[in-house]
């Protein structure tokens, strides 16, 4: 609800916003700082011991097997084989970015080395980097994609741009997938093209809490992933009844995790429900879409089911299953879909022990009517 204030209220309320806006920033900034300066140092660590050991690509192997198994058992998610080597991966491109070291007077380490002092070799040469670049990082997100590029280049023209322009992680990524900085190479008008980006982006940077959102920060402060971040109440609802609904069919459902975070090289995602069915032998993902479902939902089904046939099936499962469901009842409310490529014996085989599309449409609309009944100041907005 907007409010409408007036004289010394609307001087007192701005000064409020202001107030809660520049510490949520210094929050940011400094969580932001230490998750970078962490991912820097491990990898700076994990480079200086491959290079005082021996020189065989096994060592170098059984250096990050071991790193990643001591820090996950002392400190949980976060530290993957893949992450320790994403990590290295950051020091070797980024190495010139000194991280600051708090030196006390009897120490006999060198003095501080600031980050902002070896910045310039983001920019060409003679290039000095703006003010407002010197006193910040960009997310670990950020560095996770640029580090993907191979072109230094680009990859320095990248970090530039999304430093001095404030772009959030899916306007870089965006930009980098659409080969933005290639495009305005070639252009003689670059105004074209770059409003053409800042309008195809323009809603990536509407969220401010995208950074506070993201699961590397959650794994990071040690802090719990919040799902109500990712649900709203009546998808929420729904998922509730749809997890009883399935368990008590008592088809050898057991539920394996709800709202699970799969990260893929582009993006975080979120499957909202994960069961094993001990009967077929499969993992099944359950998701739920507030609109129709589209290609795309099944394009990204498709991709749930591929990570998860290759990370989680064992030799002796059955191919993962995937079920996509809508709350529009009116519209086809269920598509199932498996990678098995014998689609006529995935049905003979499995569909018994899946639930009828029928008896999903009316769970979904029993739900939404209960939902609806409870808070009848959602009616208003539809």
């Amino acid at each position: 609800m907007e409010h409408s204030y007036k004289g010394e209220e609307k001087f007192l309320v701005n000064d409020l916003k202001t107030i809660v806006s520049k510490a949520r920033s210094k929050a940011f900034a400094a969580v932001n700082y230490s998750l970078v300066e962490r991912n820097w140092r491990i990898g700076k660590r994990i480079v200086e011991e491959e290079q005082n050991g021996e020189a065989r690509a096994e060592y170098g192997k059984h250096i990050i097997e071991v790193a990643s198994a001591a820090l996950t058992e002392e400190f949980g998610k976060g530290f993957s084989e893949t992450n320790i080597r994403t990590f290295r991966k950051f020091f070797l491109i980024f190495r010139n970015l000194e991280i600051q070291q708090t030196v006390s007077a009897e120490s006999n380490l060198p003095k501080q080395q600031t980050l902002s002092d070896n910045l310039s070799s983001h920019f060409q040469k003679g290039q000095t980097p703006p003010a407002q670049f010197k006193l910040r990082l960009l997310p670990w997100s950020h560095y996770e994609r640029l580090i993907r590029i191979e072109d230094k280049r680009a990859r320095d023209w990248y970090a530039k741009e999304a430093f001095e322009q404030g772009w959030s992680y899916r306007t870089l990524s965006r930009n980098i997938n659409t080969l933005y900085y290639e495009r305005l190479l070639m252009s003689k008008d670059k105004a074209p093209v770059e409003k053409e980006m800042k309008e195809k982006t323009n809603e990536f940077q509407q969220d401010k809490l995208e950074y506070i959102k993201s699961p590397v920060v959650m794994e990071f402060l040690g802090l719990p992933s919040d799902s109500s971040l990712k649900e709203s109440k009546l998808e929420s609802a729904i998922i509730d009844n749809l997890e009883k609904f399935l368990m008590e069919m008592g088809k050898g459902y057991a539920l394996v995790a709800r709202q699970q975070h799969i990260r893929t090289e582009e993006n975080d995602y979120y499957i909202d429900l994960v069961f094993y069915n001990y009967l077929i032998k499969s993992f099944i993902l359950v998701d739920l879409k507030v609109n129709r479902i589209t290609y795309q939902d099944v394009g990204q089904m498709d991709m749930y089911l591929q990570m998860y046939d290759k990370m989680k099936k064992g030799p002796d499962d059955n191919p993962t299953i995937g079920i996509i469901l809508c709350t529009e009842t009116d519209s086809d409310v269920a598509r199932y879909s498996t990678l098995a490529k014998n689609d006529q014996m995935f049905a003979a085989k499995y569909k018994l022990y899946l639930p009828d599309k029928e008896d999903l449409r009316r769970e979904i609309e029993r739900q939404k009517e209960l939902y609806l009944m409870a808070h009848p100041e959602e009616n208003d907005k539809e």
